[in-house]
């Protein structure tokens, strides 16, 4: 088996750290928040194995890769470019792209305004949601009533970091442990997503046993590089959310054409709150090769039903024309 290589690319926004594994065309996979190239790590060696050049990136503002200073400089346009950079750099002029979470709708977008580069796209939790017509600080500032929706949370500049960075171990567990399937508040309980007047984000979460996914060597390697590097760049990532709707005006309502693919969890709010898009795929994403809701699982797909999600998604490569 081949082994795991580390190396540095150029992008925009100065390098971009990867983590590549086996030979043959090029699958780019793309983290979400609050992880890394890590998140990956099961999915490496098995797609390697199968016959694929599996490339893992520290997507900006994360990890090893360039922190610009600028909260613009996090707009999904730049992240688009960075991606396309990446395949440029490693030889190739086409991929397919596979993104989780944030990294979903990042793989997303860049299949939609860079089509030529990205010529298959894989969505993992978060489900495909074309540009509309509201802003989405509005849309997002009208949900939970009275509580605060955690996009909301995250908009002002220095305030979550105040939460997070104290102790940036103890709330990566809290989060993972509130979006896994076997540690999530119980049905009933107030959802771990919203704020409460004058709280924060970690008063709801889970105080018990990490995820059964989620060892506590794992817990080290992502807490060690949000120690390392702070949390404001990965935060600026949502800051963004209103340039990205004036940025992808052109693109209002665009479906995306090429092979697709989307792997959700039946216990995942991500899956749930946007139940109604993925009802809508046969319009958004018409090259939809298959979609599939996972009974029992939460967010964190990759990493918690990790021999599941990789069959889909050999499966779904082995479909793809060759390039």
């Amino acid at each position: 088996m081949d082994t795991q290589t580390h190396r540095m690319v150029s992008s925009p926004a100065g390098r971009i750290h990867l983590v590549e594994q086996g030979a043959g065309p090029l699958v780019l996979l793309v983290h979400g928040f609050p992880e890394s190239w890590y998140s990956w790590r099961h999915q490496l060696p098995v797609l390697a194995a199968a016959g694929y050049r599996a490339v893992a990136l520290d997507v900006r503002g994360y990890g090893r890769s360039s922190k610009p200073e600028a909260i613009a400089a996090y707009r999904m346009l730049e992240l688009v470019e960075d991606n396309v950079a990446v395949v440029h750099a490693l030889g190739e002029e086409s991929a397919t792209i596979i993104g989780h979470d944030w990294g979903a709708p990042i793989a997303a977008n860049s299949a939609l305004v860079r089509p030529e580069v990205f010529t298959a796209v894989g969505l993992l939790s978060v489900p495909y949601t074309p540009r509309g017509g509201r802003r989405p600080s509005e849309s997002f500032a009208q949900m939970g009533g009275e509580e605060e929706f955690y996009v909301s949370y995250f908009q002002e500049p220095g305030r979550a970091e105040a939460e997070i960075e104290p102790d940036v171990r103890g709330w990566l567990a809290g989060i993972y442990a509130a979006l896994s399937a076997d540690t999530m508040p119980a049905p009933g309980l107030p959802h771990p997503l919203f704020v409460a007047d004058g709280g924060t984000l970690r008063d709801r979460f889970p105080s018990g046993p990490l995820p059964s996914w989620l060892s506590p060597d794992d817990l080290d390697v992502y807490a060690a590089e949000f120690e390392r590097t702070g949390m404001s760049a990965a935060l600026n990532r949502y800051r963004n959310m209103d340039r990205d709707w004036e940025d992808l005006a052109p693109w209002e309502a665009a479906p995306i054409t090429q092979p697709s693919l989307f792997i959700g969890g039946a216990r995942d709010a991500s899956a749930t709150w946007l139940a109604g898009a993925i009802d809508v795929y046969p319009t958004t994403l018409p090259g939809l090769v298959s979609s599939h809701i996972l009974e029992g699982a939460g967010h964190w797909i990759q990493q918690e039903r990790p021999h599941e999600v990789n069959r889909l998604l050999t499966d779904w490569l082995a479909s793809l024309p060759a390039a």
